[in-house]
């Protein structure tokens, strides 16, 4: 369900149902490489690391901007970026969902 696009420049921006849920810096003269969205309970733990920041503009939000992918482990930043999918899902609006869902449905239907 996960589209990416860019954006202001040249930043890929990945989205469900048009909602962001992480931001990939491609180039330019940013700090960051990455931020997403977490908890309430895992932003302030994860800007207690070094490395891991408030996200500029979003941090009110709960992101986070990593100034490189070498601060979490690989297992570690996949398991964030799908809790930060899934967190921007569950506030999709029912119908939303339910679309998503239908559409899921369908692709692995035609997979068989």
């Amino acid at each position: 369900h996960a589209t990416e696009k860019l954006q202001w420049g040249n930043d890929l921006v990945f989205k469900i149902a048009g909602k962001m849920f992480a931001v990939l810096v491609l180039e330019g003269a940013s700090k960051y490489c990455l931020s997403f969205k977490c908890t309430e309970e895992k932003f302030a733990e994860l800007i207690e690391e070094d490395g891991i920041d408030p996200a500029p503009y979003s941090a009110r939000y709960n992101w986070v901007a990593l100034e490189s992918f070498g601060v979490l482990s690989k297992k570690e930043l996949k398991a964030l970026l799908r809790n930060s999918y899934d967190l921007v899902f569950e506030k999709l609006p029912k119908k939303t969902k339910a679309e998503l869902g239908e559409k899921t449905k369908s692709k692995a239907s035609k997979r068989r």
